[in-house]
């Protein structure tokens, strides 16, 4: 049978008495209420007593589905260099309706129509606006097509600018110098792509993003970390179906190398792909010149002519 509360005047206690409790519990400890969030901290212990109501991150609204979300959401897209205006902008919508849901009539949509079409005008109305418009319709492409993640974009906008600021696209096309930034900000990001990758990808020869890229460089004075060969180990052991004995093979003659000094200097592409030849000759994987050059994007007098320094200044063991 359930224990009756009457006959155990310990088992329940009544609201005045918990308050009580509370209210001397909270006596003996040193608190403190922080002036952003409003919480109640108990500073020895940082266990947060209480959170303001006022500023809770909670939406105090709901929206089934995405289209009424968008209706009742008073926020935007952030802040972005990526943006022609990075800064809180004036954009007038396309609904055709009032603050309270009603269908304007044919005189105020007019007039709303015309406001749109100089809106838009006041926008791109001096070469430069035009110039970042251009430059970052093709970077938000660019972003989809090449897997870029935000930072990298926010840097290469950020290079963009810079440059455009300096007046370095004149004499350039806009696709080189953004191919270049973004050449430049995946380096230093530490997520580097070749430069084979980019032109690929963006369209632009790679002598021209050569000829962009010195011109960043040296004009914004940047520096620009060197690529890992490491980094290319993987990527083309992958491509070729190498197994993990193949990359741990390559590594170790990578590192060989490394602490012997002859690879300073050398592109970090040539050296993956020599050093993946020599582990695929001395490990049974053997794959042939032209396979690894096409996964590297080299020539196979490359692999074969650069193959031949490990060979002879490393292990003697080496095919």
């Amino acid at each position: 049978m359930p224990e009756d509360p009457s006959e155990n005047p310990q088992s329940a206690a009544s609201p005045e008495e918990e308050k009580e409790k509370k209210s001397s519990s909270l006596q003996n400890r040193h608190l403190v209420t922080d002036p952003e969030t409003g919480e109640l901290i108990d500073i020895k212990t940082g266990q947060v007593i209480s959170e303001s109501p006022l500023l809770s991150g909670e939406k105090e609204w709901r929206a089934f589905g995405t289209e009424k979300a968008g209706e009742r959401a008073r926020t935007g897209a952030p802040v972005s260099l990526a943006r022609q205006d990075p800064d809180l902008s004036t954009i007038i919508g396309k609904t055709n309706r009032d603050a309270g849901g009603n269908v304007l009539d044919a005189g105020v949509r007019s007039r709303m129509a015309r406001l749109r079409t100089w809106n838009a005008r006041s926008q791109k109305s001096s070469p430069s606006e035009r110039n970042l418009q251009r430059a970052f319709d093709m970077l938000a492409r660019m972003k989809d097509r090449m897997a870029l993640s935000d930072p990298v974009v926010e840097k290469v906008a950020y290079l963009y600018r810079k440059a455009l600021k300096k007046k370095l696209i004149q004499g350039r096309t806009i696709d080189s110098v953004l191919a270049a930034s973004i050449y430049i900000a995946s380096r230093q990001m530490d997520m580097p792509r070749s430069l084979e990758d980019v032109s690929a990808k963006t369209g632009v020869s790679p002598k021209d993003i050569a000829g962009s890229y010195r011109t960043l460089v040296s004009k914004l004075d940047l520096r620009v970390p060197a690529t890992d060969p490491v980094r290319y180990i993987a990527k083309v052991a992958n491509n070729l179906g190498f197994s993990e004995n193949i990359k741990r093979k390559a590594l170790g003659i990578l590192k060989e190398a490394n602490s012997k000094n002859f690879i300073v200097g050398k592109d970090p592409t040539v050296i993956a792909a020599s050093v993946l030849y020599v582990a695929s000759r001395n490990t049974g994987e053997y794959r042939t010149q032209a396979e690894i050059a096409n996964a590297t994007g080299v020539t196979e007098a490359t692999v074969r002519n650069r193959s031949k320094e490990p060979r002879k200044k490393l292990r003697s063991n080496l095919k």
